[in-house]
């Protein structure tokens, strides 16, 4: 059984299922599928996030403020330790800092980023990164302000084996995505050859970034058993080996989920 460890259940294209999460999540299902976190990333979604999280058994959720929605409002560490507190909550973010996208709020990101990990430490949380052409800053930030104890991971990752080895040294995981799957990503895929199996997670990001031979179309769930596919080929391993492994490793990192 998989577990896709990163989704925006509440920003789905539902055209195709007459707008009914639960005909998503049923597809999920079937192609094995048995938990979803489902990802908070601004002030304006947590309560949207935590509503799916209480439908359904095998959701769960997270809330905080992507580095590209900071302009929408930021949030203090107490209030982010308040809405940690909710229902299913499982972890801060998706948080962390993008300069691909956004370099004019990058003392902002920054901040917002740096409040993430210390409220994450204070509630006893992992913390869930987003990190995009900020390798530096970003481990950075994780060494002055995160807790290595509860850590976190870097999701869908990109980055080199460097910046993952360092991620790794703090206790970090590395979920990886459907670009592991593109045929551009060799350097990544070198990456998921390396990564040590006990730090390692799956996912999609739906509905971003869907996994080849789904690659342009919107993404969903089910496609994370495409990522698990490529991935334990990759590693010549079977894929209900990856799934396992896959599953208590998130499960050990998200102890409230489990």
């Amino acid at each position: 059984m998989i577990v896709d460890s990163h989704c925006h259940l509440d920003r789905l294209n539902l055209d195709k299922f007459d707008g009914d999460l639960d005909a998503v999540l049923d597809l999920a299902r079937e192609r094995g599928v048995h938990k979803f976190l489902c990802v908070g990333v601004s002030l304006d979604n947590v309560d949207r996030v935590v509503e799916i999280a209480g439908q359904y058994p095998d959701v769960v959720c997270s809330v905080g403020i992507h580095p590209l929605d900071v302009d929408s409002g930021l949030a203090t560490e107490d209030r982010l330790i308040e809405l940690s507190a909710k229902p299913k909550v499982v972890a801060l973010g998706e948080t962390g800092l993008d300069y691909y996208y956004s370099t004019d709020t990058k003392e902002t990101q920054r901040e917002s980023f740096a409040a993430h990990l210390r409220a994450a430490g204070r509630a006893g949380l992992p913390v869930i990164v987003h990190t995009r052409d900020a390798r530096e800053d970003t481990l950075e930030l994780i060494r002055a302000h995160g807790d290595p104890e509860h850590a976190g991971v870097l999701h869908c990752f990109t980055e080199s084996w460097e910046m993952a080895r360092a991620a790794l040294d703090l206790n970090y995981y590395i979920s990886l995505s459907g670009i592991v799957t593109f045929k551009n990503a060799g350097e990544l895929r070198d990456v998921a050859r390396k990564l040590p199996l006990d730090r390692l997670l799956v996912e999609t990001d739906s509905p971003y970034l869907a996994p080849v031979p789904y690659r342009g179309k919107p993404n969903i769930p089910a496609y994370v058993r495409e990522v698990a596919e490529f991935i334990a080929e990759l590693r010549g391993l079977a894929l209900e080996e990856l799934a396992e492994i896959t599953t208590e490793n998130f499960n050990r990192l998200f102890p409230r989920a489990a």
